[in-house]
């Protein structure tokens, strides 16, 4: 059997067109309520959505190619043998149920179409962006992998286990929602200082903001200049410090540094007027200064990783610019200090959104780590959300130990006028 005639396939191509270009409005509505932390709707002064246009020349070779595309996929849904390539579709029960991988075709064929009309839009790069990724995760959410009615190898696992998956996976969702997040790991494993942080160290100072943290020598000597770890603020500091194998903190003891690192602490309703130059003067110099008392040290070296290097390296200009310069060598691991290309962030910031988290937390509140942990998984949202969703709870697995995993799940708060300062001078001027 094949097509009656390629008009028919030509008028079902223009109606998918026609409905993609009018739904267009709604589906960027919903991505300009994006956020980190969710922007609400109807807030005043917003303006209005911009007036997305298409280039005709790209719309019509994106009409040629979707003909072309569905008209192989279906001759091919006829001989029983679609073609699917993606790693979401992969198991042996996808392609031996030709419904199945029809769908899964179908899908792809779908994305592949709606990423094309993000391209053919005629507009500043910012706007295409956000409609790119706003497709990213409309698409990511929309897979058929992601649905129990649709997933065959959801199904065929339901009937191998005589619906035991589907009770676990129940199990699962349930507690995934009394611990508030998707689990990446088997939390359950892992201990921080059993399996996890176990390098040995003591306290030596503490203040509302932080705890320092001074490890156990593991030379018989030590170099004379002290050596600082300085990590982000928006996780806890085991980042460095995972498993002995892959631990910056031992490693650095271990070649006869002293070694000191910064612990946040996670901000509660106490902390929620700090700002930067609270964290840079109480928190950063201050490590700097309790390190040299501690050790009798003039110079220091340093580290700071992702924005604590951004942490760092504020205050060592404040410290330059009051005539102190205490550390010999700072070293900077994936840190931005100039934020020209912020990658993917840049979607979400503009001054708009900087000015409702201005209003909504800059003079006090806290951001929600898990709010903040929530947007980095949807970066990616195939990997470190949908991904999971599937094994966890449609097919009732339990994600295998990943420490990593651990550690990005144990997320922290933020102070609310920290926050806003922070996204105002350095995503959106750069300052």
């Amino acid at each position: 059997m094949k097509l009656d005639s390629s008009e028919q396939w030509a008028q079902g191509a223009q109606q998918i067109q026609k409905q993609m270009t009018e739904g267009w409005a709604s589906l960027f509505q919903s991505f300009q309520n994006m956020d980190l932390g969710g922007l609400p709707k109807g807030i005043a002064g917003m303006p209005e959505l911009p007036n997305v246009q298409f280039s005709p020349a790209k719309l019509e070779a994106l009409q040629q190619q979707y003909l072309k595309d569905a008209t192989e996929l279906w001759n091919q849904g006829l001989q029983g043998k679609p073609a699917v390539k993606d790693r979401r579709f992969a198991g042996d029960a996808w392609s031996g149920n030709p419904m199945a991988a029809f769908s899964a075709a179908a899908y792809l064929l779908n994305t592949r179409t709606l990423m094309g009309l993000a391209d053919a839009v005629e507009g500043d790069t910012k706007t295409k962006n956000r409609i790119r990724f706003a497709i990213e995760q409309l698409m990511a959410a929309a897979s058929p992998s992601n649905f129990l009615a649709m997933n065959a190898d959801a199904q065929k696992k339901a009937l191998e286990t005589k619906g035991e998956s589907i009770a676990k996976g129940i199990q699962n969702l349930l507690h995934d929602i009394r611990q508030g997040h998707v689990s990446m790991t088997d939390e359950s494993l892992f201990e921080v200082g059993r399996n996890v942080a176990t390098t040995e160290g003591a306290v030596v100072f503490e203040n509302e903001l932080f705890q320092l943290i001074e490890y156990k020598p593991l030379t018989a000597k030590v170099y004379e200049k002290p050596f600082l770890l300085v990590p982000p603020c928006i996780n806890k500091f085991y980042i460095l410090d995972l498993q002995p194998e892959n631990s910056v903190i031992r490693y650095a003891v271990a070649q006869g540094h002293r070694t000191f690192v910064v612990s946040w602490r996670n901000p509660d309703a106490s902390l929620a007027q700090k700002t930067w130059d609270d964290y840079i003067e109480d928190a950063a110099i201050k490590a700097i200064e309790v390190t040299q008392a501690i050790t009798g040290a003039e110079k220091i070296n340093a580290l700071g990783f992702c924005v604590g290097g951004t942490i760092l390296s504020t205050a060592l200009a404040v410290l330059a610019a009051r005539g102190q310069e205490p550390v010999a060598s700072a070293t900077l691991l994936t840190t931005l200090v100039d934020f020209t290309d912020t990658g993917i962030l840049d979607v979400f910031i503009d001054e708009n959104f900087v000015k409702f988290r201005e209003m909504q937390m800059g003079q006090g509140g806290l951001l929600k780590g898990q709010d903040l942990a929530s947007t980095f998984s949807f970066l990616r949202p195939n990997d470190l959300v949908w991904n999971y969703v599937v094994g966890n709870y449609l097919k009732g697995e339990t994600p295998p130990p990943f420490d990593l995993l651990y550690w990005n799940s144990d997320s922290t708060n933020l102070p609310g006028p920290f926050y806003a300062w922070y996204l105002r001078n350095t995503y959106l001027e750069n300052n």
